[in-house]
């Protein structure tokens, strides 16, 4: 179980205000600053973790542009910087540039050091005077400001053909990132990360007016030197060295009058003395790949979805209908961005009565053909289909029409990009070291290392940015088999045990039971999702009791059986009768969603319609017929977009749904039933409010396999009942008697076969009347047509 201890709220980083002239000592690295600070503060309405080392103005009178002598300085000369150290600030391999940069007190004299390799002079005006620094060495300018404390001061910096640029000077800011913070980190317990690494405007109110920049920060323990590029900076590292913040393994840079829409990289040398440039892993937001820098953003978005939240927190998810449109945004329909899914997308989901979407990662990803699923930037939602603030009105959207939205999310692995991840700070970082358990062997990625908290914290911090920021109700984890077991697709000698020489991968483990209690103890209402192919026990028991603690997980056995069972003949079917009554054994030993997924109708496989036996007829009744059964089965439905309307074509991430084929009966018949079984099911209790429970569910005949048939009875809450038959047959079997709980009137509430559904037509007339006549261990029973290939819903009417 993961060990949620109290600990104080995250200061985001605010630096404590000082009254003027007060002497602070703050750690960068090993160098110790000694500053100045002002009484500045953050601009009203600005996030800000920090304050600016600034001062009040100067009063002393000087001649305006004139430089004060420093042959005789008063206080015995202005401080000595060693030429060698001035070249590791210059080449970025130094961990401590504000304690040669920026303005520095020293026996009553203000010394201040600015790097602008590219200039040909440089100016600080204080106040009305214009003070001109002299070139020391290697890009490096200094000179003596006027006053014996650090003071208000703006920066102009002469180029080439006499441009003249104004500028605030960087390393005159205190950190952006406070003491909690900082240990927060180190103890991997900073469950709000993406507010104080990554990219941050910010705004502070100086003497001279409001400063606005952005803030830097990343996690980086074993670089030598890490800097800041951009367009901002002309892809030049050399003016913006970050700081190290100690032993936390941040860097940290506050870069005046970089916005919105700004460009960067971090440009890292490693430890194995290799220069890098990476993306930004808290980025918010990214160019459109194949670019891949990251891009400052700041969500100005303003959500509606109030009264959906509110229910969703009140709501027992085991209790409530759950039926999934499982949608790639990309191929839906191509070429639509978020905001425009958010209104067709929208229309259609609801139209098709579906209660939850669930869209494959939208985490941005370099190479398409993945799906989502080798993820590069954790935080930011793919550029291929717009910005952040667009995929939140998606989101809006849905949740506004009643619509829950799930995520798949993939903690299992990400790429080996060199620009991404991998190698990040030029060790094996986010990845485990050891190959045998930091390499996936069938897919080529890395693997993250459990088992190392900042590690642990930044894939935790990632599911809450996602619940939180974005609204998500869901998050399907993606591969856990993968992370469980640590001889997942590996032969003998290519594995290590555990600490007691077992294959599970306890750190894995523990891991997810982390991320699940934290999500779970942080956003009411939210539920969590297990792709998970193995009988792994415990999968969606509470962590408390032992378990993962995931709210449900995907039956891949159902699946599996089911779909076999279905690619048989009619005639062959009787000897594979077990596949389709085996998963009612093990049903409910946890909380299950019935799967009919992207992953299988992909790499051959088919689509679900061309998994069916026989001619276009017969496949169209053998999918309309196992839908039905699916849907009234124990456990929540999920299904991928286009097996809706029995779309022939595998799919293909490049191309969208052949949506022309709803111009053919025969498809727009498959809608129309999955739309009907959506409008029942939303009525029908039986199927979603008792689903967790064994004693919900009861077989009327799970044996009769010389007929190719099953019935069964859900229970709903006080009493309730619907039945279920289902003949797998290609004949209708006629006169045929099945038992029930009731004497009465039952109404057939669906049909598979219906005409409106492109069957024959074989049917019961809307209802069978129910003798009190024992038969399959039930006091009444009724004589029933079963249609060939069909499903039919029997509802007991009492009032009848």
């Amino acid at each position: 179980m993961s060990d949620h201890r109290t600990t104080p709220e995250p200061s985001n980083g605010s630096a404590p205000k000082r009254s003027k002239g007060v002497s602070t000592r703050r750690r960068s690295g090993d160098a110790e600053q000694i500053q100045q600070t002002g009484a500045a503060a953050p601009s009203s309405g600005q996030p800000s973790t920090g304050q600016p080392s600034t001062g009040q103005p100067s009063t002393g009178k000087a001649s305006a542009g004139k430089t004060p002598a420093r042959d005789t300085p008063k206080g015995g000369g202005r401080p000595k910087v060693d030429p060698a150290e001035i070249d590791r600030l210059v080449d970025g391999d130094h961990h401590a540039p504000h304690s040669i940069l920026g303005p520095h007190v020293h026996q009553g004299e203000v010394t201040l050091r600015v790097l602008r390799p590219m200039a040909e002079r440089v100016f600080a005006r204080v106040g009305d005077q214009r003070v001109e620094l002299e070139h020391e060495h290697n890009g490096v300018w200094v000179g003596t400001l006027p006053g014996s404390e650090v003071t208000d001061y703006r920066l102009e910096v002469v180029y080439p053909h006499g441009v003249t640029v104004p500028a605030d000077d960087p390393y005159r800011f205190l950190p952006t990132l406070g003491e909690v913070d900082l240990y927060l980190i180190g103890e991997g317990r900073h469950e709000n990360l993406w507010q104080v690494l990554g990219a941050h405007v910010r705004s502070y109110d100086t003497p001279s007016g409001t400063v606005t920049g952005t803030s830097f920060a990343v996690w980086a323990p074993n670089a030598r030197g890490v800097r800041v590029v951009g367009d901002f900076n002309g892809w030049d590292g050399r003016p913006h060295p970050m700081r190290s913040l100690g032993s936390s393994g941040v860097w940290e840079l506050f870069v005046p009058d970089v916005g919105d829409g700004t460009v960067y990289r971090y440009e890292i040398l490693g430890r194995d003395g290799v220069r890098r440039q990476k993306s930004d892993p808290m980025a918010f937001r990214t160019e459109v790949p194949p670019a891949n820098a990251s891009v400052v953003h700041t969500s100005r978005y303003t959500w509606g979805d109030e009264e959906w939240l509110a229910r969703r927190a009140a709501t027992e998810q085991y209790a409530a209908p759950m039926s999934t449109y499982e949608v790639h945004l990309g191929s839906w329909r191509r070429g639509r961005t978020y905001r425009e899914l958010a209104d067709e997308l929208v229309a259609y989901v609801v139209e098709m009565g579906f209660t939850h979407v669930e869209l494959l990662p939208v985490m941005e990803h370099p190479f398409g053909g993945s799906w989502g699923y080798q993820v590069s930037s954790y935080f930011a939602p793919t550029a291929r289909l717009g910005d952040p603030d667009g995929f939140r009105a998606l989101v809006d959207a849905l949740h506004q029409a009643g619509i829950g939205v799930i995520l798949d999310w993939v903690p299992a692995h990400f790429p080996k990009d060199d620009w991404a991840l991998a190698r990040f700070d030029g060790t094996p970082l986010y990845e485990h070291a050891d190959p045998r358990r930091g390499e996936h062997p069938d897919w080529g990625t890395l693997i993250f290392d459990f088992g190392r908290r900042e590690v642990r914290n930044f894939l935790v911090a990632n599911a809450l940015y996602w619940l939180e920021e974005f609204h998500v109700d869901g998050l399907r984890v993606d591969a856990v088999a993968s992370m469980l077991y640590l001889d997942y697709s590996r032969g003998e000698g290519q594995w290590t045990p555990n600490e007691y020489g077992g294959r599970e991968n306890l750190e894995a483990v523990s891991f997810l039971q982390e991320v699940n209690s934290t999500c779970y103890r942080r956003v009411p209402g939210i539920t969590t999702i297990a792709e998970e192919s193995t009988s792994w026990p415990g999968v969606t028991r509470p962590v408390h009791l032992g378990g993962l603690g995931f709210g449900f997980k995907w039956n891949m056995g159902w699946m599996h059986d089911s779909l076999d069972y279905l690619s048989r003949e009619p005639i062959y079917r009787s000897f594979h009768h077990h596949q389709m009554t085996f998963s009612l054994v093990y049903s409910h030993s946890e909380n299950f969603v019935l799967p009919l997924s992207h992953d299988e109708v992909v790499h051959g496989k088919g689509s679900l319609l061309t998994k069916m036996p026989g001619d276009r007829w017969q496949q169209l009744a053998n999918l309309r017929a196992y839908l039905a059964f699916m849907w009234a089965h124990p456990g929540k439905q999920l299904l991928f977009m286009g097996s809706e309307f029995a779309q022939p074509q595998e799919w293909a991430e490049s191309r969208e749904l052949e949506w022309w084929l709803l111009d053919f009966p025969e498809h727009q018949g498959m809608r129309s039933l999955v739309r009907d079984l959506n409008a029942v099911y939303a009525d029908a209790p039986e199927l979603w409010a008792t689903d967790h429970l064994p004693e919900a569910f009861a077989w009327i005949d799970a044996n009769d396999a010389g007929n190719n048939v099953f019935s069964f009875l859900r229970y709903g809450p006080g009493g309730s009942v619907l039945a279920c038959v289902a003949n797998f047959a290609g004949v209708p079997h006629h006169n045929y008697r099945l038992g029930l709980p009731a004497a009465g009137r039952w109404r057939e509430i669906v049909n598979t076969d219906a005409h409106s559904y492109t069957g024959s037509g074989v049917g019961n007339l809307g209802a069978v009347e129910a003798l009190p006549v024992t038969w399959h261990g039930q006091p009444a029973s009724a004589t029933l047509t079963l249609p060939p290939l069909g499903t039919l819903w029997l509802r007991f009417d009492p009032a009848a």
